[in-house]
């Protein structure tokens, strides 16, 4: 026993270079394999669901559905959280971390609006008014990173004035900024609508038919060849050994 170990510890390092007191390891580079498992775009989904939810609402605002409709409104507008909510965690999974932030938040934001007007809480309307103000700090933030992503781009871009009128009609309960609201949230629904069904287009085609403006790298993911794609593959997140 003494023996052997003597032998192994006067073996030769196979490597010489290696520095003292780590452990040797082998060139796993060429022993490596990526499996991808591709699912398809949840895009379309969510932005479906955000132009339903937006009618439903913008109805309300506009007076189009007269104040008793409201908790039948929120219970309408309830499943938008859960297929939202989906949406981002199949983001998460494609590595979409923009749009799955997105999504997350849009989703929180039809749960809270819901349990509020079914609720009929205290100052809901107020509180709601302070939530769509957050909602519009962070939907600034979110349009200075989703320019290349232009239909995500142009969601955000006609929701934060649509925020903004919310939440100033929350706070002040003037009438003319709740119909405002309500005019720019069936905008909101027409651009996500067309969002959503030229994202539904291009993945059948497996081709641009409609324009939606991808700029950067969301065009060079799109146009670009296999080897395009796969730049800068190692630092991807779950190839590199920490995040």
């Amino acid at each position: 026993m003494s023996t052997a170990s003597a032998g192994a510890a006067d073996a030769p390092d196979p490597r010489p270079d290696t520095p003292p007191g780590r452990r040797f390891e082998p060139d796993l580079r060429s022993m490596t394999r990526i499996t991808l498992h591709p699912i398809a775009s949840p895009m379309p989904l969510g932005f479906f669901t955000v132009a339903i939810a937006s009618v439903m609402t913008g109805c309300l605002q506009l007076g189009i559905l007269g104040p008793g409709a409201r908790v039948a409104v929120a219970l309408c507008v309830l499943p938008a959280f859960a297929l939202q909510f989906l949406v981002s965690v199949l983001a998460f999974g494609a590595r979409d971390v923009i749009a799955a932030t997105l999504m997350g938040v849009f989703a929180g934001s039809w749960l809270a609006y819901a349990l509020v007007m079914v609720s009929g809480a205290a100052d809901g309307p107020r509180v709601l008014g302070v939530l769509n103000l957050a909602f519009l700090c962070f939907g600034a933030l979110m349009t200075a990173v989703t320019r290349a992503k232009r239909a995500l781009w142009l969601v955000l871009a006609v929701s934060l004035p649509r925020w903004a009128a919310t939440g100033l009609a929350g706070l002040t309960g003037a009438e003319w900024l709740t119909r405002t609201s309500g005019v720019l949230g069936l905008l909101v629904a027409l651009v996500a609508m067309y969002a959503a069904f030229a994202l539904m287009l291009e993945d059948m085609r497996s081709e641009e038919v409609l324009p939606i403006g991808r700029s950067g790298p969301a065009h060079t993911a799109v146009e670009g060849d296999l080897a395009v794609q796969l730049r800068n593959l190692e630092r991807q997140a779950g190839v590199r050994r920490t995040l």
